[in-house]
Formats: structure tokens, sequence, C-alpha cells
């Protein structure tokens, strides 16, 4: 029986992550494989959704330092075949790409003959931040991303106007008349319109039109530490360095808070701290990702006024 693959796009803090955590807490039953791609050496996204899932997950698969874009004809493709061969076999498998991938050629290689007799690419879902005014969908990146999608998920609408709500929706619907658009408060997506009822149902080939030029836009730079973070230094540091910055996030155990793991996270200029599950054992203290375009910061520079935040140093 061939297992269907629901591909998870979206830009750069978008909630790619809460909404796959939302369908493996919500599996109903179902056996999903998740693979996930971290844009960077650190893959944070992998640990979070790892164990984020209450039914029979067969588990987590990283795929990290890249885009899967570029990786599709090595990692990826080994990846699916080791978890096509698991015993019992998955139901589905679910792929998070990276923040700064064009789903395009994710689809054009999913679609390889191979591939789609085993595991058919069955929807693609688009995460869009609904706090992001309708003018961010005249970025490239954001733009292809909608356009391979068949459902169109709103995120952090709980954060946002209901008029803004109403004018994303609008640009979307414009830019992507063919999706289905549903509001996905905390990652709530319906999982009728992601998993499909009828296993037998043959999926449906796509029309990829031209071959687009990718083009490098964003680099990730990684900051770690042995030792736990002051949260004053912290947030000094994040204050430096968020006006240059697309994305962040981490986790690290602070100095105020001995014994716990905090995440962190920036995204659309909001940086936000929360509980995290344990730290795994080997893992630093702190593993923190920035992502900026390319030539904007250095990792000299964010080894600068990051690493005063690790233990009793003096300050930059």
């Amino acid at each position: 029986m061939p297992v269907p693959i629901l591909l998870v796009a979206g830009f750069l803090g978008a909630g790619k992550t809460t909404v796959v955590n939302y369908l493996l807490a919500h599996a109903e039953g179902r056996r999903i494989a998740a693979v996930v791609n971290d844009f960077g050496a650190i893959n944070i996204d992998a640990e979070l959704i790892a164990g984020a899932g209450d039914g029979p997950s067969d588990g987590v698969v990283s795929l990290a330092n890249g885009c899967i874009c570029c990786s599709l004809e090595g990692d990826l493709l080994r990846t699916l075949a080791a978890i096509l061969r698991r015993s019992p076999r998955p139901e589905h498998i679910v792929i998070e790409t990276s923040g700064v991938a064009d789903p395009a050629e994710i689809v054009r290689n999913l679609m390889d003959p191979v591939i789609w007799r085993e595991a058919p690419l069955e929807t693609v879902l688009c995460v869009v931040d609904a706090t992001a005014p309708a003018e961010a969908l005249d970025d490239a990146l954001l733009r292809a991303q909608l356009r391979a999608a068949d459902v169109v998920a709103l995120s952090k609408v709980d954060l946002a106007d209901a008029a803004g709500v109403r004018a994303i929706r609008a640009a979307v619907a414009a830019l992507r008349p063919a999706a289905v658009i549903v509001e996905a408060d905390k990652g709530r997506v319906p999982l009728a319109l992601l998993f499909p009822d009828d296993p037998g149902r043959p999926p449906v080939p796509r029309d990829l039109g031209r071959r687009r030029p990718a083009a490098d836009r964003f680099e990730s730079l990684s900051w770690t530490s042995g030792q736990p973070i002051s949260l004053h230094r912290l947030q000094a540091a994040i204050g430096r360095l968020a006006p240059r910055l697309a994305r962040a996030k981490g986790l690290f155990e602070a100095i105020e808070q001995p014994g716990r793991q905090l995440l962190f996270q920036l995204a659309g200029g909001r940086a936000t701290l929360g509980p995290a599950g344990p730290r795994p054992p080997g893992a630093l203290a702190a593993r923190i990702v920035f992502i900026a375009e390319i030539g904007v910061l250095s990792a000299a520079e964010i080894s600068r006024i990051m690493d005063p935040c690790a233990g009793c140093g003096p300050t930059a």
C-alpha cells in the first residue's frame, strides 16, 4: 500500500513546527513518520517535534545543515527509503521543509516515478503568519511557497486583529485561489484536509510549470555554549541582533532558572521565551540558530555579542 506524503512549507517563523506538533499530538491512531529539515547545523525543530505526539508516531528523522531542496537526491531520498522499510510501515509521512525552501523543486523530485509509486505526494500545506501585513506576500520566496499549496493555514490568528486576518486571507486567496484557506490557531489544522480518508484513491500528478533558478538568499549561523546563560544578558544581546535577523530560535538553560530548559524564538520581530522539554543527554547547555540575509552578520560578530551571555563573564 502506498504511503502518502504531506509536505509542510512556509516562510521563516511562520509556525510550521507548531502545526506538525499538533498533527502528531492528534494523530487519532495514525502511524505518522515525520521528516524535519532545519536551515542550519543545529536542528532545533527536530528536538521540538521529537516526542510531541501521543499516538503511535513512527518517530522523527532529522535532516540538518541545509535546505532539503538541495539534498533531495541524497539524504531525503535515502531517508524515505529507510522509512518505507520499517515494520510496521507508517501510514503517513510528514515532511517539514526549512523556511527558506521553495517547494517546487521538492515536489518535482517527489514526483519521480519510483518515489511516486511507493510514497506519493498527497497534500502540500503552506503555513502563513497571519500577523504579517498583506504586502509580505510580495516576497518572491513566500509567493513560491503559496503557489505550491493545496491548503493554506493562517497561523498566529490569536495575535492578529480581525482586519489584519481578513486582509492576509484576501491576499492569499488572490494569489492562490485554488487553495483551501483555514485559520490554524496554535497549529490546529483539520486532519481531514491533510490525510486522505480513502487510502486507495490514486494521487493526482501536479503541473509544476517551468523550472525556476535557485537563488541563495539566507544563511544560518549557530552559537553554542557549555554553560547556562543569563536571561538579562540574552535580552540585551538579542536587542542588538534583532534588527538584522530574519529568524532566531534556540534551546538553553538559564542561570536564573537552573535545571530547566527554555525555548527562545524570534519571528516577525517578536521574541518569545517559554518552557521546553528536558535537555537531551550530551547536548550543550545553550544552542541557538540565527538566520539572516547573506552578509548581514558574521559568526565572529555573533560570538562577540553572545559570548558574554554565558556564565559570569564581562559584558561586551
